[in-house]
């Protein structure tokens, strides 16, 4: 990067230069600007000494002032640029407007960098990387009327000078780091139309009633503010506001029915509060009012009928709150209303029988509720409804038959209601639905040969009606059909074999039909199945050896049919967490893999096989001609227990002193494995090396073993326990609900990021989880111990990525998505070549059960140091607090500092870090055993690592995001900027407002 200090040099050069003579002031000027920015793209190129003037320079433009062309515009937006806000700039007299957005000007604005821009109208400066207080020097520019700083690190509070600004109309600092309250003097800025505050960590406070004094005003954003009381009722004064926004706070109590003065108002922000009470009357009032969004509160009472009366009322979002009664007949009047979502309420009554009918409706949500009645039959009458979501109601009566040709539709969600008769044909087929759920109804009929049309279909879910006839033939037609669920039916007849041939098929459930015909065996496309259940139907012939070369298959139900021959030795490549071939015709011997407790109740009323190895069953069961089949393999293992006997009586003798008082009171007989892969190993050979010798690490949850096995391999063994409450208090109960826990999430994980959980075992209270062996332990220990030099940062930057792809496969790619909720350093364990793998699940939990107080949940989610800011005041954790660990994870690996140190005194390692750089640059906070020859690089993922540790959940990015801006980041691509920056702003990520079901 150049530095200011070289601009002399070049100003000296530039001078003596022939070339230079040529170019006026204004330029010199640029030119000095232009050597205090990095330009990594050359984006300033034609910024030229031997131009006359800079006039048709990039992003520079003039016009005539006392006969000469002077500078009045420098637009340089997202050209990458590097390095502070050039002081320059000011030099230039006529200057008016300045943008620099979307690029990385750091450290503080500083106010003499300000105060000769006397002739500045407009700086936009958003979306940067600058830190330090705001300055207060601003105020003090006659004519600046427009002033963004959104999307930088700016912190502390708002100045006092503010409230002095002569001209300002716009003001925007969303997304910064600003701390204090928002102060009421914002409100003698009387010439503001526009006032942005949103998504700043502001320190809990009321909206001041003083803005209510700003009656020019137009745009009032305060969404995001930790913004508590009631909304004042003199914000009603804002008659020319058009956009409020206060969404995303605590505010509580009533919506003031003084918002029905704000007759120029076009759309209202309330979600996400704690608003109750009624929903105001006089909202008809407001005629230029377009969408109203008062979702996620505890409002009550019934919806007024003359909210739908509001003329050009398009948007009404309503949902996640305590409303009852009916939805008003006025709701089928209003003309313009395209987006109604009402879901998760107490609603009943039917629905207007002409809702859809006058109205451009797109998108109707109104789930969750308790409406009956019939759906409207004109629902789609204007032939643009996109969404149609009514789960769990109480609806009756058949489909309208118009649906069949409303070609329009994307989403169709109808489960758990009352609804029978037969789906219109058309339904079947529609070019761009992609979800059809229709699950728990009473529908009858078949499936519709007019399936073949739904080209975009991925989600068929008609589970638990009463359709009948073949499954079509065209099924298979149908590219992107991800989930079949079509169980609880009476669906007779063959399986298609063309449902062989779905490349995207997940799921397939069609229990508990009447289905028959042999199991399909060229399934070649179904490399990404992970669900098989075809229980309780009258398949027959054998199982397809092909079911074994299935990859990602752990779910299996074939129980209940009429199968025969015998049980195919294929099956044990499979990684089953469900299992079951119960109830059929089955013979011959179970596979070897399959004789644990794990698979216990898997075989069950099948006269025919046999698990004991002597074979003396086969002749009993007239399968005597199997006997010289498993001859060899019984010869082999009698000889080889032998062999082991011979041997263990040798290594016991040994070892007795050692282990007998360990192993005293355990009865190796009675463990329980439970195995999740393939194994080479029995629990015996696990319990005898549980010696204090082989001890690699201790914590509150229990002891860590190396155990080597006989084959010279290496596995890790934690071995947890429970302790009556009287002796340790709840110390070793949580150990005993961590056991739990992890078997439940590491069971099902298959990644190449998450560490291996080879079984499980159990023996009355002692618990015990085998894992792959890591031999370079813990991030944490290499890397804050006597060994951190051997990361170079190569490999710290490998470890960033492998671990951001093991959290993002927790996150996005399981089903339910598993928060881990204590990641650290000492979570990310390191095998032989530093690849890294996230561990220690213990606490980790299934985002569909947060919140439903599971006895984990009194653990404290996370270590200190890593626990996310917003935890201290909501004690709830998701994905944003692993984001904002692994954050911090990424500070460790940039700057080779504990996340907490007394070396910080009361702060951590974040706040250190957003410190040091205002004051000493980036570069201080690297670690010095770092080659600095991949400076930006690691600056770049220094950035990444303060993205996800923002103070704020929403600016955080989600780890999809954060293993893309990663991997955009190796050194093939070092060329290419960060993703959208790399900057604190909510903008660039998925939107964290709730969706419609």
């Amino acid at each position: 990067m150049r530095l200011l200090v070289f601009a002399p040099a070049l100003w000296l050069f530039l001078q003596l230069s022939p070339l230079a003579i040529a170019l006026n002031q204004e330029g010199l000027d640029l030119l000095q600007a232009k050597a205090g920015l990095d330009d990594p793209n050359n984006a300033l190129a034609n910024w030229n000494s031997g131009d006359a003037t800079p006039c048709n320079w990039t992003g520079v433009s003039c016009f005539v002032a006392g006969g000469r062309l002077t500078v009045t515009t420098i637009e340089l937006q997202g050209l990458d640029l590097a390095g502070p806000f050039p002081p320059s700039f000011c030099s230039l007299p006529n200057l008016s407007f300045i943008s620099l957005s979307s690029n990385y000007i750091n450290t503080s604005l500083l106010d003499s960098s300000l105060l000769h821009c006397s002739a500045l109208t407009h700086l936009d400066l958003s979306q940067n990387l600058l830190v330090g207080p705001l300055p207060s020097a601003l105020p003090s520019l006659p004519l600046l009327g427009y002033l963004d700083l959104s999307g930088n690190n700016f912190t502390g509070a708002i100045p006092p000078a503010f409230g002095y600004f002569p001209s300002l109309q716009n003001l925007s600092l969303t997304s910064n780091l600003l701390n204090e309250t928002i102060p009421p003097f914002l409100g003698n800025i009387s010439t503001l139309l526009q006032l942005n505050l949103s998504y700043n960590p502001f320190t809990a406070s009321t909206i001041p009633p003083n803005l209510s004094n700003l009656t020019n005003l137009e745009i009032l954003w305060l969404a995001g503010c930790g913004l508590v009381g009631e909304i004042p009722r003199e914000l009603g004064n804002l008659v020319k506001l058009t956009n409020l926004d206060i969404s995303g706070n605590s505010l509580t109590g009533e919506i003031p029915e003084t918002l029905s003065r704000l007759t120029s108002v076009v759309q209202i922000e309330l979600y996400n509060n704690h608003l109750s009470g009624r929903l105001p009357l006089g909202l008809s009032n407001l005629t230029a009012l377009r969408r109203i969004d008062a979702a996620m509160n505890s409002l009550s009472g019934l919806i007024p009928d003359d909210v739908f009366s509001i003329p050009f009322l398009e948007n009404l979002h309503l949902y996640q709150n305590q409303l009852n009664g009916s939805l008003p007949a006025t709701a089928g009047k209003a003309r313009n209303l395209f987006e109604l979502r009402l879901f998760m309420n107490r609603l009943s009554g039917p629905l207007p029988v002409d809702l859809g009918t006058n109205s451009p409706l797109m998108f109707l949500d109104i789930s969750n509720n308790q409406l009956n009645g019939e759906i409207p039959s004109g629902i789609c009458d204007r032939g643009v409804l996109q969404e149609l979501l009514l789960i769990d109601n109480n609806l009756s009566g058949v489909l309208p038959p118009d649906l069949g040709r409303c070609r329009t539709l994307t989403r169709v969600r109808l489960s758990n209601n009352l609804l029978s008769g037969e789906v219109p044909a058309g339904l079947w087929g529609l070019p761009h639905l992609s979800i059809l759920e229709l699950t728990d109804n009473s529908f009858s009929g078949a499936i519709a040969a007019d399936i073949t049309g739904a080209n975009n279909l991925s989600n068929l879910l008609i589970s638990g009606n009463q359709f009948s006839g073949k499954i079509p033939e065209g099924i298979g037609s149908l590219p992107n059909l991800y989930e079949f669920l079509a169980a609880d039916n009476k669906l007779t007849g063959p399986l298609p074999d063309s449902l062989g041939e779905l490349p995207e098929l997940e799921q397939l459930d069609l229990h508990n039909n009447s289905l028959s015909g042999e199991l399909l065996s060229r399934i070649q496309s179904w490399k990404k199945l992970t669900l098989l259940n075809l229980a309780v139907n009258q398949f027959s012939g054998r199982i397809p050896p092909e079911l074994g070369s299935l990859p990602v298959l752990n779910y299996l139900d074939l129980s209940d049919n009429q199968l025969t021959g015998d049980i195919p030795i294929q099956l044990q490549h499979l990684k089953l967490n469900q299992f079951n071939l119960s109830n059929n015709q089955l013979s011959g011997l179970i596979p070897p893999n399959f004789h644990n407790e794990a698979y216990k109740n898997s075989f069950l009323g099948n006269p025919g096989l046999c698990s004991d190895l002597t074979g003396s069953c086969l002749s009993s069961t007239g399968h005597g001609r199997n006997r010289s089949k498993f001859l060899w393999l019984l010869r082999s293992i009698f000889i080889l227990a032998a062999v082991v006997l011979v041997v263990g009586i040798a290594l016991f003798y040994c070892k007795y002193k050692r282990i007998k008082k360990a192993k005293k009171g355990l009865d190796k007989s009675k463990w329980i494995l439970t195995s999740f892969h393939k194994l080479g190993f029995s629990e015996y050979e696990i319990l005898d090396s549980l010696d204090e010798d082989n001890v690699i690490g201790s914590g509150a949850s229990g002891k860590v073993y190396k155990v080597v096995l006989g084959n010279g391999e290496a596995v890790a063994v934690k071995k947890l326990w429970k302790t009556p409450k009287s002796e340790e208090g709840n110390q070793h109960q949580v150990a005993y609900d961590a056991f739990e826990s992890e078997v439940a999430t590491l069971g099902k994980i298959r990644h190449k990021n998450i560490v291996k959980l080879w079984c499980c075992c159990a023996h009355k209270d002692c618990k015990l989880l085998v894992y792959e062996y890591m031999p370079n332990g813990s991030l944490g220990d290499f890397l804050h111990g006597s060994k951190s030099g051997l990361l170079d940062w190569s490999t710290r930057y490998k470890i960033a990525l492998d671990a951001a792809e093991g959290l993002c496969y927790l996150h996005h790619d399981c089903v339910p998505a598993i928060v881990h909720r204590d990641v650290k350093s000492n979570n990310i364990l390191l095998d032989a070549d530093f690849g890294a793998k996230v561990a220690d699940f213990g606490v980790a939990k299934a985002t569909e059960g947060i919140g439903k107080g599971p006895k984990s949940m009194s653990v404290i989610a996370g270590s200190c140091g890593y626990i996310a800011p917003e935890y201290a005041y909501t004690l709830r954790v998701n994905e944003k607090s692993d984001i904002y660990s692994f954050g911090v994870v990424i500070l460790e690996l940039v700057t080779g500092k504990l996340p907490v140190d007394p070396e910080f005194g009361e702060k951590d390692l974040v706040n250190w870090v957003c410190s040091t750089i205002p004051q000493k640059g980036e570069e201080q906070v690297i670690d010095a055993k770092l080659d600095l020859c991949h400076k930006a690089q690691i600056i770049k993922v220094l950035h990444i690592g303060l993205l996800c540790s923002s103070s704020l959940p929403i600016n955080r990015p989600s780890m999809r995001r954060v293993v893309k801006m990663l991997v955009e980041l190796r050194e093939d691509s070092m060329s290419k900027p960060l993703p959208n920056g790399g900057k604190l702003s909510p903008y660039y990520y998925e939107d964290d407002k709730p969706s419609a079901t």
